[in-house]
């Protein structure tokens, strides 16, 4: 029976049919948790007990040829929606070119030999089960006749290994395409991976003659075609006849025994099962954390044999218990140049982070001293010392120890660079142009402007290229989503700025092997690059996949050592989040159970209701949650990014920033009455902080044309006719900060804020009308100052993810603030600068953002992945790269 559009299955809301398969009907339909499009295939039965765990096996394959399973129902599965035609489309419009065809059939067998590595077999592979998405990434679907190797009872039906939908049909019957199967498959017999293997040559083929190999009237004359006819060699080019001999050889034991075999036969490479390269894979799969370093010095050794590419070597590294357990920004851990250290972020005994350093070749760590509250490492070009940011600065240490020498004020950065002639580029905050530096610190001067004709809100993660006269970077219109941004470069002299992939990730850097790599949901593509055309040359490939990154911030852990070894984590990008009531004994209670990439929660005047940024993508939505009905409400619709709502004090009404992909202010009923409403329009992004008490007037914040810092603003709010309308602003304070987070006081005499002067975020409070004085209340940093209501107290948050109070008094007209301490430990789902927490009414409690259960755990982050020979893989996989 079809579903109806809207029709909820589980979680899943569907969207709207796409057609029937082999197993059942197919559909698109979204998953409000995940903030995604997923396919789900419905069957007419239940699923057994043993076909749902088998669905679950092939769920843990994780490569980026492989269409992903989600879930699994009781009668249908969820997978990953792919966008693009079929293979087979492709094949129908003709024969495909050689190089073409190569690179489409090196997907596939990518595909294949991950699966086959955890034992499961597709059986069913076929031009229909291939998808070409537009960026060129094939996916090979439909494991769902996959079988795993393990044997099973011989009487025991229920527990076949065969995965479809008759839990009974194992070795025996037939199953599959009958053009694709492979001989011993036709016959009804056991089979092995060397089935895929065979189908495998069936496709090439195809794509090579736009033939069927194999093509009967009826399925039986395509099984006896296929158990009697050999294929006409001479109509396939003669540089694969020996690979697509060795695939479809009908005796099985004839065949390619593994599937990395037939791209090492293309490559005219040796296989890799060969003596050399079979001795290295077993000492890889061999490793252990305790045997890294023989691993690194195998390598060494290896690598001065004359084979023309080494196969990929990927060694556990174990960073051990005390790393960091999260860091601010930046990947926890980077490679000398040469590629013979690290230096990482780890948790000290004062329970703060430290950087750290050790030899591959090595077991001892050490941690520098006088590198409290470090974050994103990075090395200088001979190797002897380590750039960091800490605590609002950018800083510099030998690896051999010492003082720490400070370079340059760094309120939030957002990673840096050092060039070959000495040259530091850094992002020093969230929403400034790049900055140029002396490793001697001294002067800083602008490396990169915004352009605001295209929107463009941050510029990060920089890397200096050779010769030093050209920095790459990641460039993006939102600082809530990394996915889409764009990848830059620009010329240190004169400052041009050119695109190099629009839209297309982050985190860029540029290899000495002549490759660009970046990342896009936690998947790294690749494309050679042209060092003086500044410009990729043909289609990114996906290279590595599910790596460990932030979309909301920018970076992935992932670094490259100029020899060749990359150094990377495995891990989720989803960045879910719990809403969570916690008080200051640390007791945390359920607000919303309902786990989302929440931002911004802002509770209401009487405490019952929550408002908060939903991020979906590059869109981000305003929702309202009932507490105590567990209601939610959406509030807008729509492209671009909506955040920093704001609570009328009558709790009718929210103020936000940006509506429909434009900046400004809006204003909207906060129960879903009313379409929201343009309040003040500005060319520069705005951040609402809070109304006054009586309503009358709105305090925000505007980045300033310079891009280098914001003006707290204040305007007239009437609300007289039903509707807000706002005066005209009138500038309060000129702060450098970009993320000032101005806050009146419960009783409108004052005004919080954060601000960056001293180069670090602190808090300060000053009075309203402005007196001319401010008062100092955080010591060790702070940012998004909270007043309570209950009594006098003001919250604000450390960059380390704490909680922390301050008691204030008034007297004569000075505000005098008491020493802050800790409230709550945390830490809070880090966020970076975006807001994260808020006060309820009664001061006793606060609903924070926590991470979801889901999310990367401590322990997993303290090992780190080496791939050894990174720059051969990509030779391999991109050959036209210098």
């Amino acid at each position: 029976m079809s579903l109806a559009v809207g029709t909820k299955l589980g979680p899943y809301e569907i969207l709207a049919p796409i057609g029937a398969g082999g197993m059942g009907e197919v559909y698109r339909a979204h998953d409000p948790r995940m903030g995604r499009d997923v396919a789900i295939k419905i069957a007419a039965e239940q699923f057994s007990e043993r076909f749902s765990r088998e669905v679950r096996a092939v769920a843990a394959l994780n490569h980026p040829n492989i269409c992903h399973v989600y879930d699994v129902g009781p009668n249908y599965l969820v997978m990953e929606m792919v966008e693009g035609p079929r293979l087979a489309d492709r094949i129908q419009q003709g024969a495909i070119p050689l190089d073409e065809a190569l690179g489409i059939a090196k997907q596939i067998a990518g595909a294949l030999e991950a699966a086959h590595e955890k034992g499961i077999v597709h059986r069913d592979l076929k031009p229909a089960n291939v998808k070409i998405r537009p960026d060129g990434t094939l996916k090979v679907l439909d494991f769902g006749l996959a079988k795993t190797t393990e044997p099973a009872h011989p009487s025991d039906s229920e527990n076949s290994p065969t995965l479809t939908l008759d839990v009974a049909t194992r070795g025996g019957a037939i199953m599959g395409t009958a053009a694709y199967m492979a001989p011993e498959q036709a016959r009804g017999a056991t089979v092995d991976k060397r089935a895929d293997i065979w189908a495998f040559g069936v496709v090439l083929y195809e794509m090579l003659t736009a033939k069927r190999l194999f093509k009967g009237e009826t399925a039986a004359d395509t099984l006896a075609l296929v158990l009697s006819k050999e294929p006409d060699w001479n109509a396939a080019p003669s540089g694969v006849r020996n690979l697509l001999q060795r695939c479809l050889a009908k005796d099985p034991k004839g065949r390619l025994r593994d599937i990395g075999d037939a791209m090492a036969l293309v490559e005219n490479t040796p296989p890799a099962a060969g003596p050399g390269g079979r001795m290295r894979w077993l000492v890889a799969g061999a490793l252990s954390v305790g045997l890294v370093t023989g691993a690194f010095l195998y390598w060494r050794l290896a690598r001065s044999d004359r084979r023309p590419l080494n196969p990929l070597i990927r060694v556990d590294i174990d960073l051990g218990k005390d790393v960091s357990p999260a860091s601010a920004a930046g990947s926890d851990a980077v490679l000398s140049p040469d590629g013979l250290g690290l230096a990482f972020v780890s948790q000290g005994s004062d329970g703060q982070s430290h950087l750290s350093t050790r030899r591959l070749d090595q077991s001892n760590v050490t941690e520098l001293a006088n590198t409290e509250g470090a974050y994103a490492p990075f090395f200088s070009p001979d190797g002897r010392s380590v750039g960091f940011f800490a605590r609002g600065k950018l800083k510099r240490v030998s690896i051999e120890g010492g003082e720490a020498i400070t370079l340059a004020d760094a309120p939030s950065g957002r990673g840096a660079s050092w060039g070959e002639n000495g040259t530091i580029v850094a992002a020093l905050d969230t929403r400034t142009g790049l900055s140029q530096l002396s490793p001697a610190g001294g002067a800083v001067t602008r490396a990169t402007e915004f352009d605001l004709q295209r929107g463009e809100a941050s510029h990060r993660w920089p890397q200096v290229l050779p010769g030093s006269n050209v920095v790459l970077f990641t460039a993006s219109t939102s600082t809530a989503d990394f996915d889409a941004a764009d990848i830059e470069v620009a010329s240190l002299t004169d400052h041009r700025i050119k695109i190099v992939l629009s839209r297309a990730g982050t985190y860029a850097r540029f290899l000495p092997s002549g490759h660009l790599i970046y990342v896009s949901k936690g998947t790294i593509f690749a494309a050679p690059f042209d060092l003086d055309r500044l410009a990729v040359r043909g289609m990114p490939i996906p290279i590595l996949d599910h790596i460990s990154y932030d979309p909301l911030r920018g970076f992935a852990q992932l670094d490259i050592s100029q020899s060749g070894s990359a150094l990377y984590r495995i891990g989720s990008g989803t960045l879910l989040r719990r809403i969570q009531w916690v008080d200051a004994g640390g007791k945390t209670e359920t607000v919303n159970a309902q786990a989302a990439n929440y931002q911004f929660p802002r509770l209401s005047p009487d405490g019952n209701r929550l408002a908060a940024s939903v991020v979906n993508g590059a869109i981000s939505d305003i929702w309202v949650y009932d507490i105590q009905r567990d209601l939610p409400i959406r509030l807008t619709d729509g492209p671009g990014v909506k955040d920093f709502p704001v609570w009328s004090p009558d709790g009718r009404r929210l103020v936000f920033e940006g509506e429909g992909g434009t900046v400004g202010m809006y204003w909207t009923e906060a129960d879903g009455g009313s379409k929201p409403e343009k309040l003040i329009e500005s060319r520069y992004p705005q951040s609402p902080g809070n109304f006054s008490p009586d309503g009358k007037r709105l305090i925000y914040g505007e980045l300033n044309p310079s891009g280098t810092g914001s003006d707290i603003r204040v305007v007239e709010v009437d609300s007289q006719s039903g509707k807000l309308r706002a005066g005209k602003p009138q500038v309060f304070l000129s702060t450098p900060s970009t993320n000032p987070y101005p806050a009146f006081s419960p009783d409108g005499r004052w005004i919080a804020y954060c601000s960056t002067e001293s180069g670090a975020y602190e808090i300060y409070v000053r009075s309203f009308p402005d007196s001319g004085s401010k008062w100092q209340v955080s010591n060790t940093g702070g940012m998004m100052p909270v007043w309570s209501r209950a009594r006098h107290e003001i919250f604000y948050r450390t960059e380390d993810q704490r909680l922390m109070v301050a008691t204030y008094t008034v007297k004569d007209d000075k505000f005098l603030a008491d020493k802050p301490r800790l409230w709550f430990r945390g830490p809070l789902a880090n966020l970076g600068l975006t807001a994260n927490f808020d006060l309820a009414p009664d001061g006793e409690r606060f609903a924070v953002l926590l991470p979801a259960g889901d999310t990367e755990q401590p322990e997993t982050r303290n090992h780190m992945t080496l791939a050894l020979d990174f720059f051969d893989e990509l030779r391999r996989r991109l050959p036209s790269g210098k």
